[in-house]
């Protein structure tokens, strides 16, 4: 029997997130484990007995049991599984501090998803169209959940990413025609103007910074319940012009030392940011250059 101070529910939620980064049903594991569908979504739901049983999952999963445990660090292979974790840390979480490339997938448009479908499917000829729509239906639940519970997010946000979101427009390859790149370019353009409606927003001005710096190519988001720091999430994925939701590896850790470091990355660059006017005033000059 599983004794002990052990956060069964974030178990659970690892289970799911690795199952659906595996492209494996509820069906495949209860078939795997011989044990019923409904067994598998206990499981899911953090009801968990016997060690025996997360062994099993983990070979199955191809993780380790540590990982499981939430005491190694959670490594994924693909975008689904990615975001549906991230989707359920956002869920627990009070505030976020987040930088993505361009921005965050939370502060698009509502129409960005068809955009991002769009891109997706140009990016690829062979890209799996059952993971194709499980990653749509996760971002769709991410964003639909970030405006009912609203988290806090502050978000750091690269001017030289947003300069190429804007050079290259909303593009899943380069192989397009002129007429048709300028449509994706002008596509690109209604987010940046999305962006500097929120940042004339009163409730998201304090939240969204500019920066001019050099800044990591990475994308990372730090989850606090309160003052506590949960987790810390590292990504080669990316939702912007050109996106990449199937290669790579992503990392979550709970690790005191990685999230102190970003933290301080993060505080660094927020200082000498572009924030409130002064952003918006940036914004709309670097729309002007392009």
């Amino acid at each position: 029997m599983i004794t002990g101070s052990i956060d069964y529910c974030a178990i659970g939620q690892r289970l799911r997130a690795y199952r659906i980064a595996a492209s494996l049903r509820a069906e495949d594991v209860a078939e795997s484990l011989r044990i019923s569908r409904a067994a598998v979504y206990r499981l899911e739901k953090g009801e968990i007995v016997k060690i025996e049983t997360l062994e099993r999952l983990a070979n199955l999963l191809q993780t380790s049991l540590a990982s499981l445990l939430g005491i190694d660090t959670e490594y994924y292979s693909s975008g689904e599984g990615f975001f549906e974790r991230m989707r359920q840390l956002e869920e627990q979480s009070t505030h976020i501090y987040s930088h993505f490339d361009p921005f965050s997938f939370l502060l698009t448009s509502p129409n960005y998803l068809s955009h991002l479908a769009m891109m997706l499917g140009e990016s690829s000829q062979t890209l799996d169209l059952q993971k194709y729509a499980t990653t749509l239906s996760i971002l769709k639940d991410r964003k639909t959940q970030f405006y009912q519970s609203v988290p806090k997010v502050i978000n750091l946000i690269s001017l030289r990413n947003v300069e190429r979101f804007l050079h290259i427009g909303l593009v899943g390859n380069l192989n397009l025609s002129p007429g048709r790149k300028s449509e994706r370019m002008l596509l690109a353009r209604e987010e940046v103007y999305h962006l500097i409606a929120l940042l004339e927003q009163q409730s998201y001005a304090p939240t969204i910074a500019i920066t001019q710096h050099a800044i990591p190519s990475i994308t990372f988001q730090i989850f606090y319940q309160n003052d506590n720091p949960i987790s810390l999430a590292i990504s080669p994925f990316r939702l912007g012009e050109l996106p990449n939701v199937t290669t790579g590896i992503a990392s979550i850790t709970s690790s005191y030392d990685a999230i102190k470091r970003y933290r301080l990355l993060f505080d660094k660059l927020w200082q000498d940011s572009a924030k409130d006017q002064q952003a918006i005033d940036l914004l709309k000059a670097t729309l002007e250059k392009f």
